[in-house]
């Protein structure tokens, strides 16, 4: 539904792209086409929206401050299409999703399952990231739901639900602390260990563990692949640190063994689901949302 100026649509498509050459590919139209509709919302503006390079452009102050306002007109056009569309008794829409590996892998699947189940005619796109990089993708409209672990409060996203998870100690059904109820982070570094890398909650989490344990460990690896610390742990005398999210099938399978960690009283991860403060959602957002925090609700209460 374009009713807004092409130069709007094409602003964004080069916000988005950080270059005029793949904005014009990803639009369908000439290079020169985009260019001359930027320039001309620069000459209207008064002042340039991006700095040009040779590996292509990003956004100028002045670029920012109208791209907040194009974040909000477009996912405010997406709503009223979406309004118009129910008007005639059709569950039409399109959704962004930037999601962490565990939630993309365990829980998405079934919420997406779902979805198509009660609106076949909405698309979807997933995204998988670490939880550090989701704020930005839906602060800047390139994902609109969020699902990440422990973000910050920000004013610029707005926390739709949060589950609390145990962080725990993964291994081996017959690895040595695989019986033990609870377990602490230094009964664990007396074992081969995989970190998570920096990118991902997980460490975040772990550091103050670490640094009370008073004793210099260094891990056999770090990983930003929740699947791989997870392999690892499968196959052999190696420990890794997740929550429950994403174990369901191998630890029902008795293939895993997740043990809580104990730091004076569990050591808590928080699962948020996050959109852009301030926006007006669309039927499909909302039926996504309801569907989502439904399967949510069901894990943490399982764990």
């Amino acid at each position: 539904m374009r009713i807004h100026s092409s130069a709007i649509h094409y602003f964004d498509a080069v916000r988005r792209a950080r270059s005029i050459r793949e904005a014009a590919r990803r639009l369908n139209v000439a290079s020169s086409a985009v260019n001359r509709q930027i320039l001309k919302l620069e000459d209207l503006v008064g002042t340039p929206l991006f700095d040009r390079s040779a590996s292509g452009v990003t956004l100028t102050a002045a670029g920012e401050i109208l791209a907040h306002h194009v974040i909000v007109v477009l996912q405010d056009l997406d709503r009223a299409k979406a309004e118009i569309d129910a008007l005639k008794g059709a569950r039409i829409g399109h959704l962004t999703i930037g999601a962490v590996d565990g939630v993309c892998t365990s829980l998405l699947p079934s919420v997406l399952v779902e979805l198509t189940k009660r609106a076949p005619r909405i698309t979807v796109v997933v995204d998988s990231m670490g939880s550090a990089a989701i704020p930005d993708k839906v602060q800047n409209g390139l994902a609109d739901i969020g699902i990440a672990f422990n973000l910050p409060r920000s004013p610029e996203l707005r926390q739709i639900f949060v589950a609390k998870f145990k962080l725990g100690a993964i291994m081996a059904p017959d690895h040595p602390l695989a019986g033990r109820a609870s377990v602490s982070f230094g009964d664990c570094a007396d074992y081969p260990m995989v970190y998570a890398s920096n990118d991902l909650s997980i460490a975040q989490l772990l550091e103050p563990l670490i640094t009370s344990s008073k004793r210099t460990i260094d891990p056999m690896m770090r990983t930003n692949s929740i699947d791989l610390m997870r392999q690892l742990a499968m196959q052999g005398t190696t420990i890794g640190f997740q929550t429950l999210v994403g174990l369901e099938r191998p630890i029902a399978l008795g293939e895993l063994v997740h043990v809580p960690l104990d730091s004076k009283g569990p050591v808590w991860s928080e699962l948020g689901v996050y959109v852009r403060a301030g926006r007006s959602m669309p039927a499909a957002i909302d039926l996504f949302l309801k569907i989502l925090v439904e399967e949510i609700q069901m894990i943490e209460g399982a764990g």
